[in-house]
């Protein structure tokens, strides 16, 4: 590489690094607003973000990073991995082109509407709190579409925000090949006796669910050095940088189970975003593949992990120490007992078989809102239409309907299929990590996670986004993504519990 070239790509990297300070303090803001943020501080705090995503898209817009993108992705010299951050990052300020800086703040601004308009629509349980704040993000959302462009469906446009590549046409086929063998299975347990769950559903001490979720976030090898859990709504985490990654949870005095999975499933988020390159701060390289792969990182943690016989025999002594009421309770019990199958409201209690149909019901409203034949006002009633047609239940209220995520409230509309993309990469994964640590079984029920944290490490978080989705399945499992193993996977511990 000539010193010109050397020097033109350390300009570049201190110029993304500089990016990314303004980007990440908006997400400290951002952190904040839905952790310890006042209420009467919501106004001045839209603003805020609004003016910090303003000026990142402007750095990140400027007509002179364009140039000396296209000079080094011209250059000769430069490393695979440098090759590739200069490629992504163009690929990224031709898109940011086409939104212009008042377009960002009104997203902005809008967002941080929505956000406080769900909050107080979920304390009144009702949705049309919520309606006029969730139509505006709607349009902007549309007037984006047009501005990325698509080639079939406006959708296409934001899903590809979230998984490159994703189209309307490959997840309509995707969710419908899905829904045979997993209504198959569902009505095939529904014949049989369910595990006995009584003994989840009592008084749990929230001081004592919050010790214990701590230690369960150590236990799997979170650390606290580079991260902290606070409460939030709805749980969700977020990063400034590898050496700080933060995560959330929420308590229910009367389910333990529901924090409990919920830390383990933000701290599989949370692994992956301390195990990226810290060195590649700011740059594609440093920056997770997609959130079907960040879903598969917390899917694989929750459930894999979690939900399988050896881990709860690990965990369950750690949970009587917090918990005397299950003090009689087996690990054979607690097994049955947390993977147990039933439709039910909430997506993010939901067990692995029914999940999905949640996922694919959040999908459809999203799919229809963005093409325009679904308006905001109709959600409740089409949503507790398909909630009946779907899973066989009836929405009693928005708050355990149509209000239970923050998503739309961020205007993360295309953000649900990487939860069913998620499922099945950590399924696929996880055969692969089995085969590659022949006793992994057992380390787990000793609570030795090492085989795991490694292979990770060494096939996920060390490649930052330097691949797609695909790309990165086919060169860790061999193969592309295929739905296969996650039914092998379920089939194979619900016939042990059924």
């Amino acid at each position: 590489m000539s010193t010109h070239t050397k020097e033109k790509y350390k300009e570049f990297v201190q110029r993304m690094r500089r990016i990314a300070d303004v980007r990440y303090a908006n997400a400290v803001l951002q952190w904040d607003q839905e952790t310890y943020l006042p209420p009467k501080g919501a106004a001045l705090r839209g603003q805020q973000m609004a003016t910090l995503s303003e000026i990142a898209h402007d750095l990140f817009t400027d007509a002179s990073l364009g140039t000396l993108l296209n000079e080094l992705s011209a250059a000769k010299g430069l490393t695979e991995q440098e090759e590739k951050n200069i490629a992504l990052t163009l690929e990224d300020y031709n898109k940011n082109k086409k939104y212009s800086s008042a377009f960002v703040r009104k997203m902005s601004e809008a967002t941080s509407k929505a956000y406080h308009a769900w909050i107080n629509a979920r304390k009144q349980n009702s949705f049309r709190v919520f309606e006029k704040e969730l139509d505006e993000l709607v349009q902007l959302k549309k007037e984006e579409t047009q501005l990325l462009g698509y080639a079939a469906h406006p959708y296409d446009a934001l899903l590809n925000e979230y998984e490159k590549g994703a189209t309307v046409q490959w997840l309509d086929k995707l969710f419908d090949d899905l829904q045979v063998p997993l209504k198959a299975l569902l009505n095939k347990l529904e014949n049989k006796t369910p595990p006995e769950t009584g003994f989840l559903h009592q008084h749990f001490d929230t001081d004592a669910q919050w010790k214990f979720g701590l230690e369960i976030l150590k236990l799997i090898g979170y650390d606290f050095e580079a991260g902290r859990q606070d409460i939030s709504e709805h749980p969700f985490t977020t990063n400034f940088n590898a050496h700080d990654v933060r995560v959330t949870t929420r308590i229910d005095e009367n389910d333990f189970t529901s924090m409990t999975w919920s830390c383990l499933h933000e701290g599989g988020h949370g692994l992956y975003e301390q195990g990226l390159p810290v060195e590649a701060y700011g740059l594609p390289a440093g920056e997770f593949c997609s959130l079907g792969i960040h879903e598969s990182q917390s899917r694989l943690w929750e459930n894999c992990v979690g939900r399988s016989r050896e881990f709860i025999a690990f965990v369950l002594p750690v949970m009587q120490r917090y918990f005397p009421q299950l003090h009689s309770v087996t690990a054979r019990q607690l097994f049955g007992a947390v993977n147990k199958v039933q439709p039910s409201l909430i997506r993010t209690e939901s067990d692995e078989l029914t999940y999905h149909f949640h996922v694919m019901i959040r999908y459809q409203v999203e799919k229809l809102l963005m093409e325009g034949s679904l308006l905001p006002g109709d959600i409740p009633a089409y949503w507790n239409e398909l909630y009946k047609k779907y899973l066989g239940v009836t929405v009693p209220d928005d708050k355990n309907g149509c209000l239970q995520d923050i998503h739309w409230s961020h205007g993360s509309f295309g953000y649900f299929p990487a939860y069913t993309l998620g499922s099945l990469y950590a399924a696929q994964f996880y055969h692969a990590i089995k085969v590659h640590a022949p006793g992994l079984d057992k380390a787990i029920g000793n609570g030795d996670f090492s085989d795991i944290h490694s292979w990770l490490q060494t096939h996920v978080y060390q490649y930052g986004r330097t691949f797609t989705s695909d790309e990165l399945c086919n060169k860790i499992t061999g193969e592309s993504l295929r739905m296969e193993y996650f039914m092998d996977y379920i089939s194979d511990k619900y016939n042990v519990i059924y």
